[in-house]
């Protein structure tokens, strides 16, 4: 896996609308910008950095809620948490005035908490508790009106629409070292918590009754796992815009070659999304050049087939 990360990350820095040579590639590591190779590279390498973060936030909060909601088809985007991130983000912008990547990320944040909550208080009403199903069909209402809701902000507002719908599709083109250093110190927190949790997801995967009997305080495993993936999606989504399917793509395959154990799942989670990402950055580059393809458009047309294998595959029943 990490074979494949360098790789990727290779391809990235060198193939675009435009190859690059790689004497240019080496002047652009050593600060040189003279040139049209030079200052491509420039510009790709902190976009190949932040679909890396991006990516590996995704993958492990994914597999982070579907270990905590032991639901097969938990994902940051079909749960409606990016979402309900981004209608947070844009009501910031249109009634408050925000304007910083700082605030961004806590608005963010505290958008893909709040969805999550609802979402989990609305799948869990009636007979079974939070099914897959029930949480499935929860979060893709919820995201549904939760866009409407945007168009409805985001329509009167000629002066910030163009920005925001680009940013509503999801992309790392517009990575900085300025925007990666500010989401930086969230998404480490957001990882640790989440690494921290893995023992904790391992005892979930048994049973609620059956984890309390060996000891594992459910409610407090269950809500620290969510709260470092809630801090990832909202830091994620901050930078990135709503990106689907990384979270729902990646895990599955992770489990394929690791298996179930959450203390390797979610390390390999980290590498298997950050290499979807890169990838996905890459293919979107190539497909139309000059013009580019962002990737959340790349991830949903490989994902959403992946949504639906899942469901036929596994009658979307809990992991």
């Amino acid at each position: 896996m990490l074979g494949v990360v360098f790789g990727l990350v290779v391809l990235s820095v060198t193939i675009g609308s435009r190859s690059v040579p790689w004497s240019d590639i080496f002047a652009a590591f050593g600060g040189g910008r003279d040139g049209f190779g030079q200052g491509a590279v420039a510009k790709r390498i902190p976009r190949t950095l932040l679909a890396l973060l991006a990516g590996a936030a995704l993958g492990v909060a994914g597999a982070v809620m579907q270990g905590v909601t032991r639901n097969p088809l938990a994902d940051p985007g079909i749960l409606g948490v990016n979402t309900g991130a981004s209608l947070f983000v844009v009501c910031g912008i249109a009634f408050f005035g925000l304007s910083t990547s700082t605030g961004f990320i806590w608005t963010a944040i505290a958008g893909a908490a709040v969805t999550s909550v609802f979402v989990y208080a609305v799948g869990s009403l009636g007979r079974g508790g939070p099914t897959p199903l029930k949480l499935a069909l929860a979060g893709a209402a919820t995201s549904a009106a939760l866009v409407s809701f945007m168009t409805a902000v985001i329509l009167p507002r000629g002066d910030i629409a163009g920005g925001i719908r680009s940013w509503q599709i999801g992309g790392v083109g517009g990575g900085t070292f300025a925007s990666i250093g500010t989401v930086l110190p969230f998404l480490v927190v957001g990882f640790v918590v989440c690494l921290l949790s893995s023992r904790g997801l391992n005892s979930l995967a048994l049973g609620d009754e059956l984890a309390a009997g060996l000891g594992e305080r459910v409610a407090v495993t269950r809500a620290a796992a969510s709260v470092g993936a809630v801090v990832l999606c909202g830091a994620a989504t901050a930078v990135c815009g709503p990106i689907a399917f990384v979270g729902l793509v990646v895990p599955h395959a992770c489990r394929l070659l690791v298996g179930v154990d959450h203390r390797w799942l979610l390390p390999f989670s980290a590498l298997g999304g950050a290499a979807l990402l890169t990838a996905a950055d890459v293919v979107g580059r190539v497909l139309t050049p000059p013009t580019e393809i962002d990737v959340g458009i790349i991830t949903a047309i490989v994902g959403a087939p992946f949504f639906i294998w899942i469901v036929r595959r596994q009658k979307v029943r809990a992991l």
